[in-house]
């Protein structure tokens, strides 16, 4: 088969290549896709030049999500679920092998039935997006009526969570920098779009939630947010964090404000999430999916021998939207 690939860390250019590797095959408990997309995330861009760990094994295929269907299965594993539509979540997590490769080996729990009427590209958008984005609004109840701010609306993860919030029946408020961000945001559903740049966040946040402000804030940038955070949530509200800049992100909490406000912080890595929460998620976000209420943004689809594009744009944020990667017809 045809894979991208790399041997060691470092700038996309100098370390990404396209070569040929063994079909692989499925194990006790696993399965075989033949993949049609492959999703890019940034934590795919961390793992490649370093800003995670250390290399972990001595030759990787990158990409945790994709979408194709199941051609095989190991010991364990019933045959009727060859030839399954399915979606990828975590498929390199913990193993040197991801999605950017015409096939892929994952654990029979990590390929989710994929409805027919979804396409492939919106499968390969789902994975680490989705179930971060649900971790952050559902972790602490549901949602159904609450108000929620979604900072870095345009985002994949941010795009996910305006999605699946507007499924769950709240009400969306989200940020933005640029028109083309608010098209993606308005795109998603979001009720409200604010210009973080050029207007007043919480005041706008407070005048249209009657003062009372929002029970959810799922943010992308907690130092640089933190204290319109603070001034956006309502009384018991929770602020999810789920991304950082660098290693060395510390914020300071106002912890006075934060214990008078009842305030919860949450920070959200999505490999670590607790197997009951991630398999809530897989099942809520099906649920979305079956809907049609999934429907994010594409904003660049490649072929697989341009994977050192796609890796460029996901790191230096100029694409709007999910970044897709097409392994050879």
């Amino acid at each position: 088969m045809k894979a991208a690939y790399y041997e060691r860390q470092g700038k996309a250019s100098d370390v990404l290549k396209l070569g040929d590797f063994p079909v692989p095959q499925p194990g006790p408990g696993e399965v075989r896709i033949r993949i049609h997309t492959s999703g890019v995330n940034p934590s795919d861009i961390k793992a490649r030049t370093g800003f995670s760990s250390a290399p972990m094994f001595p030759k990787v295929i990158p990409h945790q999500d994709g979408a194709g269907v199941i051609d095989a299965v190991g010991p364990g594993v019933t045959p009727t679920r060859i030839g399954e539509r399915v979606w990828l979540f975590e498929a390199q997590y913990r193993r040197p092998f991801g999605t950017a490769a015409d096939y892929a080996v994952v654990p029979a729990s990590q390929a989710v039935l994929l409805p027919d009427h979804v396409a492939f590209e919106v499968g390969a958008c789902v994975g680490i997006p989705a179930l971060t984005a649900h971790r952050c609004l559902f972790a602490d109840g549901e949602i159904n009526g609450n108000a929620i701010l979604v900072q870095g609306g345009a985002g994949a993860v941010g795009t996910a969570a305006i999605l699946l919030a507007k499924w769950a029946g709240a009400w969306v408020a989200a940020t933005v920098s640029t028109p083309e961000q608010e098209d993606a945001a308005r795109r998603a559903g979001a009720d409200l779009v604010i210009n973080r740049r050029a207007d007043d966040v919480a005041a706008i946040v407070k005048s249209e939630t009657a003062q009372r402000g929002v029970d959810r804030i799922v943010e992308v940038s907690l130092r640089d947010n933190l204290d319109v955070d603070m001034r956006c949530l309502a009384n018991g509200g929770v602020i999810s964090s789920y991304a950082v800049e660098t290693a060395a992100d510390e914020v300071s909490v106002p912890l006075l404000k934060a214990m008078i406000e009842g305030s919860t912080f949450r920070f959200v890595y999505i490999y670590t999430v607790p197997a009951s929460a991630k398999a809530a998620a897989v099942s809520a976000i099906s649920r979305c999916l079956a809907d049609g209420a999934y429907v994010p943004t594409i904003g660049m689809r490649v072929a697989l021998d341009a994977i050192v594009e796609a890796h460029e744009a996901q790191e230096t944020s100029r694409v709007i939207g999910k970044i897709i990667v097409k392994p050879s017809p």
